[in-house]
Order: structure tokens, then C-alpha cells, then sequence
């Protein structure tokens, strides 16, 4: 990689023609992308893509009068100090305000960037264009504010919160809850199984954690391979299995790590199984809650679903372990 001082005029304005066009494009894979979820968001990005185009023309006008029509190949990641861009792919479903503050950090890199290019620059014509430029990025920021006022009616802010918020619930909250339920139900059985079938705490523990882990794994793959996000919007999702498994995970080892309650404790077993029965308690009651405060669930219907189902599969677990 080149220091930025070490380049070239020729080079700057060769860096700044490609930045200017992949940042063209991030804007555009912006607007497509928010399209359907903020439209009247993307129109923002559409015009601050359209700003960059009209940018690389006049670097390309500038570069063209300067040194002729070659361009030599080197982009911005072959210079030391510039922040890496995220890959486009990665540009998909992201949260709004993600994305305001990616564009956030491209206007200031390359507000500095053309500050620092003009400072250099020996031809008059070049220094001129890089300082113009560089007052024109300052200034997206203002544009971005001036058409977000605009655009960006209440009612339309209003609606926009609205979808913000079915879309945290989408790549967030369902995951989450998901594997909570998974992890904090699907662990009871084997946990009181294992608790009553032996009335040792470590082994218990043991089964608890495997339990868990296992569950963690599963629900984490399971939720990530069962949507790519690409029609529902739902995010990336790796990130939501990572959520459903690590969920999954703190669910069941809510109740299994009372059991590291040492076996040569006076009545060592009960008093882990009472303080797992507690865990238990209040780990449905959080289910139940999350449920109607998110899910639009009903809050008594939340509570008989998740509550009456944990006591069930307790019982059973239960009944399996002292048989």
C-alpha cells in the first residue's frame, strides 16, 4: 500500500474518480435497497448518488486535460488511511440508522481526503476542482438534512418509524424470542430428568449444558439457513442465528447453572432444583412479556401459552426422572 503523501497528482485524481464512482454506487444499492421498505428515504440516497456522478465527471474532465484518457489502477484501498468500504453485499437490510451513519463517515473521509489532495496539488486548475469538492462534501451532510426536511414529512417520519420498528422485531426480537423459548422449554425435560433420575448436581449440570449448547447449535443453523432475508427483509442471516442460538443458549443454561451448587452442600440437590424452579419462573414470565410487548400477543393468552407449556414440560421431565 501507497502513503498518501507518495502519490502522484495524477494519482489522486485517478483515487478520487474511483471513490467517487463506488460511492456512486453504495449510494444507489442504498435507494434499491430502502425502496421498498423507505421510499421516500431512498429518494434521499438517489440524489446523493447523482451528486457523486456529477463529481466524477468533473474529476474525469479535469483528468482527461491533465494526463489523457489512461487511468492507472489504483482505488482507494491501495492507499494507507482510508477507511475500508463495506462489501455491497453487505449493504443489504441494513437498519436505517446503520446506514445514515455509513454515509455519515463517507462524507467526512472524503471531505478530508479532497481537503488534503488540494493542499498538495501543484496545477491551479487541480487544486481549485479538489477544494471545491471538498466544500461540496462538507456540505452533503446539509443536503442530506435539506432533503430529509423536504421529503421527510411527520407523516411520513411517523411511517417510517413504524416499519423501523417491524423491521427490529423481524431481525431481532423473533430470533431472540425464538431461541429463548427454544432453549428456556426444550431444556426443562432432560435438565429435571437428569436433576430427579440421579440427585447429583454436577451430572446434572452436565446434561443442562450439553442441553443448551446443543440447542444453541441447532436453533443457530436452523434459523439462519431457513431465510437469506432477500424477500422478507428479515437481515442478514447469520446475524439472526447467531442471535436465535445465542438465546437458545442463555435459555437453557438459565436454569442449569444453579446446579453447580457443590454435591457436598447439606441438601445440596434441593436447593439447586429450588433455585432452578425460580429461574424457571421468571424465565416464562420474560417469554410471556417479550411476547405481548412485541408480538402483539395478548398478554393472559402469552402468559397461559408460555407458562402453562413450561409447566408441562417440567412435569414431564419430572415425572421421566423419578420414575
Amino acid at each position: 500500500m501507497k502513503n498518501f503523501a507518495d502519490l502522484t497528482e495524477r494519482e489522486v485524481l485517478a483515487v478520487a474518480i474511483a471513490s467517487e464512482e463506488e460511492d456512486s454506487r453504495i449510494y444507489m444499492t442504498f435507494a434499491e435497497d430502502l425502496a421498498g421498505r423507505y421510499p421516500d428515504t431512498a429518494k434521499i440516497f438517489e440524489e446523493m448518488a447523482e451528486e457523486e456522478r456529477g463529481h466524477r465527471h468533473r474529476l474525469l474532465e479535469t483528468y482527461e486535460q491533465r494526463f489523457g484518457a489512461h487511468l492507472p489502477p489504483i482505488r482507494r484501498e491501495d492507499v494507507k488511511g482510508f477507511l475500508r468500504r463495506r462489501p455491497i453485499w453487505l449493504t443489504k437490510n441494513l437498519p436505517l440508522d446503520t446506514i445514515r451513519k455509513e454515509v455519515e463517515t463517507m462524507e467526512l473521509e472524503a471531505e478530508r481526503f479532497y481537503s488534503k489532495a488540494a493542499e498538495k496539488a501543484e496545477d491551479v486548475g487541480v487544486r481549485r476542482l479538489l477544494g471545491d469538492l471538498a466544500e461540496e462534501e462538507k456540505g452533503h451532510e446539509k443536503l442530506a438534512v435539506k432533503l430529509t426536511g423536504e421529503i421527510l414529512k411527520p407523516d411520513v417520519r411517523a411511517e417510517e418509524d413504524r416499519t423501523r420498528r417491524r423491521m427490529f422485531v423481524l431481525q431481532y426480537v423473533q430470533p431472540g424470542l425464538a431461541g429463548l423459548m427454544d432453549g428456556s422449554v426444550s431444556t426443562l425435560a432432560p435438565l429435571f430428568a437428569a436433576a430427579f433420575a440421579t440427585h447429583h448436581n454436577w451430572q446434572t449440570f452436565l446434561v443442562g449444558l450439553a442441553a443448551s449448547i446443543g440447542a444453541g447449535i441447532s436453533m443457530g443453523f436452523a434459523e439462519a439457513l431457513s431465510d437469506d432475508g432477500s424477500l422478507t427483509g428479515r437481515g442478514s442471516p447469520w446475524l439472526r442465528g447467531l442471535t436465535c442460538g445465542l438465546m437458545t443458549t442463555l435459555g437453557g443454561l438459565g436454569h442449569t447453572i444453579p446446579y453447580l451448587v457443590p454435591d457436598a452442600w447439606p441438601n445440596a440437590f434441593w436447593i439447586a432444583t429450588a433455585i432452578a424452579g425460580i429461574v424457571v419462573f421468571f424465565e416464562l414470565w420474560a417469554i410471556a412479556f417479550i411476547r405481548a410487548r412485541y408480538m402483539d400477543t395478548p398478554f393472559l393468552q402469552a402468559v397461559f401459552q408460555i407458562v402453562l407449556g413450561g409447566a408441562i414440560v417440567l412435569a414431564v421431565g419430572i415425572l421421566i426422572g423419578a420414575a
